[in-house]
C-alpha cells in the first residue's frame, strides 16, 4: 500500500490520519504550526466543545450549508463513535446545556492528547513547523506535497484539511483553497460566520460583559425576518457576541437591505402577562422613582439602560407612569432593537462561511471528482453549521470518512 499525506493537523486532519492508520495505511501528516491542534485549543473558551449529543435529525437541522453532502459521513462516523473514540483514547466527557459535549477536565488539551496517544500508537509520522507550498499531479493524479523548502514527499493519495480562513493566528489562512484551485476547483464565496456583530447603539457599549441568558433574539434583514432562537448572548464593547449571536451571524447577508437585531428579554411571557407582570412590579414600587422599580425585572447593569430606552423620566414616580407609557416599555422589553454596523472579521469568527465546491467532490468519499487521489475534508470544505459542538462534529466526520476512502 502505498504513503498517504494528511496536510493539516487539526481535527478533520488527525481524525483522517488515524482512522487511514487504523486501516493499515502508512500515514504521514504534516503540520506548519509548532503543535497539532492550535484551533481546537482556543475552541469553546479553551474547553473544546467536541460534538453535540442531539440525535442526527437535530445535527442536520443545526447544518447551514450542503447538509445532504454529509448523509454518508455522519452515519458513517457519528458523535457517538467520536465520543466513544474519545474516550477509548483516555478522554473523559461530559454534557451539558443544549447537549454540548465537553472533556470532563474542560481542558482542550486534553482532546489533543487522546489524539497524539492513538496517532503514536497507530505509528502515524508528524511532521511539526512543515509547510506544504503546493501539491504535487501526475497524469490527473495526486501523487505528492512540494514543502516551503522545495522537498518533495510521494504519497499514493492525500487529504487536505487545511481548515479555511477564521482565527488566521492559528494558521487557518486559506492554503486548502489554494492547493484546491490548483487542482480545478471551485471555491465559492468566503465569508466569516459564526462571530459577533457591530451594534450602532452607543449603550451597547455600557454593558460591557454583560451575558443574558434564557433571551430570545431575532435578526431581521431587509424587513424579513430571517433567524430566531433562544439562548444565551453577551453585550461587548463594541456590540453583541455569545452562542445566540453567533447562530443569528450565519444567516446575515450584507447588501440585503438594513439589518436589525430584536432582542426579546422576557421569552417566557407573552406582552399581556407581561403587562400584568409588569402591573404587579408597579403595584409593589408604586411610590418609588421609575428608574428605581425596575431591579426585579432586569439585571443591575441593564437598568439605567432600560429607563432611558423608555422614554419615561427615571423620577417619574411609579405611580404616575401612564397605562400607554407602561404598555410602550413592555413592548421595549419585548423587542428590544439594536441596529446592525456589520460582522467581525476572521480574526474573529469561528468558522468560514463557503469554501471548496461540495459537488465536485464525492460525498460517498470526500474524494475529488477533478484528480483521482485527493481528498478534502473539515472546514475547507463549503459546510458550516451553527454553534454547539456541530461544526466539529462535520471535521471529525469528513475527516473520518477521508481516512478510510484513501
Amino acid at each position: 500500500m502505498g504513503k498517504v499525506i494528511v496536510v493539516g493537523g487539526g481535527a478533520a486532519g488527525m481524525m483522517a490520519a488515524a482512522s487511514a492508520a487504523a486501516r493499515g495505511r502508512k500515514v504521514c501528516l504534516v503540520e506548519k504550526n509548532e503543535k497539532l491542534g492550535k484551533k481546537l485549543y482556543i475552541t469553546g473558551k479553551g474547553r473544546c466543545n467536541v460534538t453535540n449529543a442531539g440525535d442526527g435529525e437535530e445535527f442536520f437541522e443545526n447544518v447551514r450549508s450542503n447538509s445532504k453532502f454529509l448523509y454518508s459521513a455522519f452515519y458513517g462516523w457519528d458523535n457517538r463513535d467520536l465520543m466513544a473514540f474519545l474516550e477509548g483514547a483516555g478522554c473523559r466527557l461530559k454534557t451539558e446545556r443544549g447537549g454540548r459535549v465537553f472533556p470532563v477536565s474542560d481542558h482542550a488539551s486534553d482532546v489533543i492528547k487522546a489524539f497524539r496517544k492513538e496517532l503514536d500508537r497507530l505509528g502515524v509520522e508528524i511532521l511539526l513547523n512543515t509547510e506544504v507550498s503546493s501539491l504535487v499531479f501526475e497524469d490527473s493524479l495526486c501523487r505528492g506535497v512540494r514543502l516551503s523548502d522545495g522537498r518533495v514527499l510521494g504519497a499514493e493519495s492525500c487529504i487536505v484539511c487545511t481548515g479555511g480562513l477564521s482565527y488566521p493566528t492559528t494558521g487557518s489562512t486559506g492554503d486548502g483553497y489554494r492547493f484546491a484551485g490548483a487542482a480545478g476547483h471551485r471555491i465559492t464565496a468566503c465569508r466569516p460566520s459564526l462571530v459577533p456583530f457591530g451594534i450602532r447603539e452607543t449603550w451597547c457599549g455600557k454593558l460591557a460583559g454583560l451575558s443574558l441568558k434564557n433571551v430570545s433574539l431575532g435578526l431581521v434583514c431587509g424587513g424579513r425576518e430571517v433567524y430566531r432562537g433562544f439562548g444565551e448572548m453577551l453585550f461587548t464593547h463594541s456590540g453583541v457576541s455569545g452562542p445566540l449571536v453567533l447562530s443569528a451571524s450565519s444567516y446575515y447577508r450584507e447588501g440585503k437591505g438594513a439589518a436589525l437585531l430584536y432582542v426579546d428579554l422576557k421569552p417566557a411571557l407573552d406582552p399581556e402577562q407581561l403587562d400584568r407582570r409588569l402591573l404587579r412590579d408597579f403595584e409593589e414600587n408604586r411610590n418609588r422613582q421609575f428608574q428605581n422599580a425596575l431591579g426585579g425585572l432586569f439585571p443591575a447593569k441593564l437598568v439605567p439602560v432600560m429607563a432611558a430606552l423608555s422614554g419615561i423620566s427615571p423620577e417619574k414616580k411609579v405611580h404616575e407612569v401612564t397605562r400607554e407609557e407602561r404598555r410602550a416599555f413592555g413592548g421595549l422589553i419585548k423587542k428590544l432593537p439594536l441596529t446592525v454596523k456589520g460582522l467581525g472579521g476572521y480574526g474573529e469568527a469561528v468558522i468560514t462561511q463557503g469554501g471548496v465546491d461540495t459537488r465536485e467532490v464525492n460525498p460517498s468519499t470526500m474524494e475529488s471528482r477533478k484528480v483521482k487521489g485527493l481528498y478534502f475534508a473539515g472546514e475547507v470544505l463549503d459546510l458550516d453549521a451553527l454553534t454547539g459542538g456541530f461544526n466539529l462534529q462535520i471535521a471529525w466526520s469528513t475527516g473520518h470518512l477521508a481516512g478510510c476512502s484513501v
